[in-house]
């Protein structure tokens, strides 16, 4: 026998429904096909079966007349034998009968269960009067208005995995020796019990069967799957049907403008869907329209769910049964063209660097333009091709996640230049873009080989004369900076800056760029006279262009406060720090590399100032952000690494000291060189400290 989990609370909770009330209580358990309606009825009718003491009559609604059901019970069980003759109104005499029955029932309360109800009005005429001692209890795949409604969900991954063992408990150790894979293979089967019970009975049957070949047949053949199919063997077993045949109960209630939106919301990806987009898929058709669809049929039949205001999504298996019924519907192909279309459009819309407000915009639509990545490149244009896999990386990257970032634009150079060869601009556009990647996530050579190469092919493709080589040229002279090459740096960005004021004139966000970093290899060589014009002028064009809102604004404001620092123009520094942590902490919130380094910023002023205390907790929070933003090896870490060990050298907490600083001088050394200015001043630093001690 299956033991019955996941399920003790709403049997609590139904059992207080039914009781609550002195009339009727008319408590429909409703939910798509497969989430044990039908059971839990069963086991809550077995569980109170002692305060039902005039009985239990169990009905099944679309199997006959209820009415005659009704009748018939009391015949049989109750020994009770409604007269013909009750009316004279032949369309009354089963009612009269029913009401017959009723009047005479056995002493004590009773539970009436009418299971699988599609169509209330049809049994309503039949119910007791509501000052009697029937209690009603219904199973429906529908919602009734008006009536105290249990819905049911599916299960808690816990529970799930609980009734798999108990499935499988006369081979035990089954599912610990896979318990990864077990997890897994309930969360592929959504955690709906019918789907989870015909699996582990089919497994129960095959002891050879590992939980790993289970898992990779459901993947490759889906809702065909014979074990997903009810086994004649399986007599013990409540639900009458497989998965296909449950769901497909449902399907035959919907209207074609029904199954069409159904498909179109399979194609989106298994995760909560925001209506606007489905609305954006649909141009021509009337919004309001949609949404009766979407609430009088799919809602209603529970083939869909309402996560929250405005979003919706589908089970796992009803979407792959959604798909299933997909492949004869003639409108697929547009469906998925326009899919691709308006995911297309949201992923156009992220900034390259996107504010924290604007990814969490964005946020519900990311999976659905990795769908389109993934399955669907097939139906975009050359031009939009890039655009499936750009959305994401620049979502990711603009939070500082470069791990997650980087399987995009790693996947978009492969399908770049599969489809439209290495000679395409947005070849060498999706180059530059991973070399940034590489940049930000310290790997200096390969972002310099990469560099390198798009702007071999963006000079081939549109000569010197092209806002793309301006943009190759900077990229390459900020990474040449953070290499310590310091002249190459400064020859590039003044050939990037007179190329730029020259295609697109002097006010642009592009020359203003090319300023902040030219500012920035001047501070780096100490040339402060230099460096600060040039940032003073890169942050009054930001301010005018951009606003003082924007995330380059507040690097302007940080990049001038740590030339300050550098002067000794403590005040000037900490006000324009504080102010840039501002911006960033509303910006970007407070897990980003770059809140990280306004920390850093900001603790090495107070550490000048000779403001240890408040110096030392900025430290250590942009050594951890980092750490947990970066990894243990990049360059920004050892610079954390850095400046804890010489604030601590200057408290002469030296014991403290110097484990930091060999740690940052062996990343300074591995992932810069041993010349770099990084790696020689902390070779240094750590020569001090021990001639100290």
């Amino acid at each position: 026998m299956v033991e019955f989990v996941g399920r003790e609370d709403e049997l609590q909770t139904l059992h207080q429904m039914l009781q609550e009330n002195n009339q009727v209580a008319v408590a429909a358990v409703a939910g798509m096909g497969g989430l044990g309606k039908t059971e839990l009825a069963l086991q809550y009718a077995m569980a109170h079966r002692e305060i039902y003491k005039g009985g239990i009559c169990w009905l099944l609604a679309k199997a006959e007349d209820v009415g005659i059901q009704i009748v018939r019970f009391a015949r049989t069980q109750l020994d009770l034998n409604p007269p013909e003759n009750l009316t004279e109104d032949p369309n009354q005499k089963l009612l009269a009968q029913v009401q017959y029955c009723f009047r005479l029932w056995r002493e004590g309360d009773v539970l009436l269960v009418l299971d699988d109800v599609s169509d209330y009005e049809q049994v309503k005429l039949y119910l007791p009067s509501p000052s009697s001692r029937f209690k009603v209890l219904m199973t429906t795949r529908q919602y009734f208005g008006g009536i105290a409604k249990l819905s049911l969900d599916v299960l808690q991954p816990e529970a799930a995995l609980e009734l798999l063992k108990s499935l499988l408990k006369e081979t035990p150790g089954r599912i610990e020796k896979e318990l990864a894979v077990a997890n897994q293979l309930c969360e592929w089967l959504g955690y709906l019990p019918l789907g989870l019970e015909l699996v582990g009975r089919y497994l129960a049957r095959k002891q050879d069967l590992s939980l790993t070949e289970m898992l990779r047949r459901l993947k490759e053949k889906r809702l065909d799957e014979r074990s997903l199919s009810k086994s004649k063997s399986e007599g013990n077993m409540t639900a009458q049907r497989g998965v296909l045949a449950a769901f497909e109960l449902s399907w035959q209630e919907l209207e074609d403008e029904d199954k069409q939106l159904g498909c179109l919301l399979s194609l989106f990806a298994a995760a909560p869907i925001p209506w606007k987009l489905v609305e954006q898929c649909l141009p021509e058709e009337d919004a309001q329209d949609l949404e009766e669809i979407r609430d009088d049929s799919l809602l209603n039949l529970h083939l869909l769910q309402r996560k929250g205001e405005g979003i919706y999504q589908l089970h796992p298996l009803l979407r792959e049964f959604f798909q299933y019924q997909c492949t004869g519907l003639e409108q697929v192909e547009e469906f998925k063209r326009s899919l691709c279309r308006v995911m297309v459009a949201v992923a156009k819309d992220i900034p390259e660097y996107p504010s924290l407000k604007q990814i969490n915009a964005v946020t519900p639509a990311i999976p659905h333009i990795g769908k389109v990545a993934k399955d669907l490149i097939q139906y975009l244009s050359d031009d939009d091709l890039i655009w499936a896999f750009f959305g994401n990386a620049r979502f990711y990257n603009g939070q500082g996640l470069y791990e997650q970032t980087l399987p995009w634009y790693e996947q978009c150079i492969e399908v770049t230049k599969k489809r439209l060869g290495e000679e395409h601009p947005n070849f060498a556009l999706t180059l530059n873009n991973l070399a940034l990647l590489y940049k930000s996530q310290g790997r200096y050579n390969e972002a310099e080989f990469l560099y390198l190469q798009a702007l071999a092919l963006r000079r081939c493709q549109g000569g010197e004369e092209n806002p793309d080589v301006a943009e190759s040229l900077n990229n390459l002279a900020i990474l040449y900076e953070l290499q310590g090459r310091y002249s190459e740096a400064e020859l590039l960005c003044l050939q990037a800056l007179e190329l730029r004021q020259r295609l697109v004139g002097e006010e642009h966000p592009d020359v203003a760029e090319s300023l902040n970093s030219l500012a920035g290899i001047y501070d780096s060589q100490k040339r402060y006279s230099e460096a600060e014009s040039m940032y003073l002028r890169a942050l009054e064009l930001r301010r005018r262009l951009l606003g003082e809102e924007h995330l380059d604004f507040a690097t302007s404001l940080g990049n001038l406060a740590y030339l300050y620092q550098s002067q000794g123009k403590y005040g000037e520094a900490e006000l324009l720090s504080l102010r840039a942590l501002e911006l960033r902490r509303h910006l970007l919130g407070e897990k980003h590399p770059d809140f990280a380094l306004s920390f850093n910023n900001l603790a090495a002023l107070y550490e000048l100032q000779g403001r240890y205390s408040e110096a030392e907790p900025l430290h250590l929070q942009a050594l951890a952000l980092r750490r947990k933003l970066l990894g243990e090896e990049h360059p920004s870490v050892a610079e954390s690494l850095n400046n804890l060990a010489k604030l601590y050298y200057l408290q002469g907490r030296y014991t403290e000291s110097e484990p930091l600083y060999l740690q940052a001088l062996e990343i300074f050394e591995q992932r810069l060189d041993a010349n770099h200015p990084h790696t020689v001043k902390c070779r240094k630093n750590l020569a001090n400290l021990r001639d100290e001690y």
